[in-house]
């Protein structure tokens, strides 16, 4: 008789413990203690960071990036006295892949040792007031892609099987992170982020839906990665650079690799909000 095949989320168990032995052989000990996702246009956070050491995802056992964007790479450097790990580049659902395959580099970072985890991501405003530009703490978020990283049979390794998310971004993080700002100059402003699967960009009757649902932003991605976050037990924080106005909010069709290059001083500026939210410790 055939073998049944292994339940997905066991096949993801047995790739997560292979990317941590490789991470643990590539970059030593002690474990970083913060990771950080890096989205589309975010990259710079790596080149703030000292003593960086870098490795490309395939290298590592990690699935490449497909999207325009994204480095593919993990670095593992200092800010101040704490080690951090960054993820320059992720996979998205709306490219095929399941909501656990996406997650799999976050899940290996938790399993080496990371205690808290820094989301990033590009997104739409939905506030005309919160143009291309700016950069937004995520306060809250609204999971409207259908999927969830922890559907499936739990495995209590990697969490419980109902992780609470009344306080999923980290009230304490937050604070710090508002008072940084403050310290920078930076206009920091405060948002619930709403996910969408895409690839396809909303229509302007889906944006009018978000607006009534409470939603200040709009992107395709950072929710699968902070719901493995917390999954896991980490602290979280979200932030989000706007590179557009929503659809319907302009008269202006949205590009792709137009938005993202228009992220770079805003980026520049998160990414220095980053690393000093790091140096102070997590």
């Amino acid at each position: 008789m055939g073998r049944y095949p292994k339940p997905v989320m066991e096949t993801h168990l047995e790739q997560i413990e292979s990317v941590v032995a490789r991470l643990r052989e590539r970059f030593g000990d002690p474990a970083p203690r913060v990771g950080v996702v890096l989205g589309s246009g975010l990259g710079g956070v790596t080149d703030a960071l000292q003593g960086t050491e870098r490795a490309k995802y395939e290298a590592i056992g990690l699935p490449s990036p497909g999207v325009f964007g994204h480095a593919g790479e993990l670095a593992v450097g200092y800010a101040g006295q704490t080690r951090v790990a960054c993820l320059s580049g992720r996979q998205h659902m709306y490219e095929g892949h399941d909501p656990a395959s996406c997650v799999v580099g976050v899940r290996a970072l938790l399993r080496w040792g990371i205690e808290t985890l820094i989301v990033t991501a590009s997104s739409g405003s939905l506030r005309p007031e919160v143009g291309p530009g700016s950069v937004v703490m995520v306060t809250d978020h609204i999971n409207l892609t259908g999927r969830n990283p922890l559907l499936g049979p739990n495995v209590e390794a990697l969490g419980p099987r109902f992780p609470d998310c009344t306080f999923l971004y980290d009230r304490e993080l937050r604070e710090r992170s508002k008072a940084l700002a403050v310290e920078q100059g930076l206009t920091l402003h405060e948002g619930i982020y709403a996910a969408m699967l895409g690839p396809s960009y909303e229509t302007p009757a889906e944006v009018r839906m978000l607006k009534i649902l409470g939603a200040d932003l709009v992107g395709m991605s950072l929710i699968p990665e902070a719901l493995a976050g917390r999954h896991g037990g980490a602290r979280i924080a979200g932030f989000s650079v706007v590179a557009n106005l929503a659809a319907g909010l302009t008269d202006t069709e949205l590009e792709h690799e137009g938005l993202t290059d228009a992220l770079d001083t805003s980026a520049r500026a998160l990414a220095k909000l980053i690393v000093r939210l790091v140096e102070q410790g997590t």
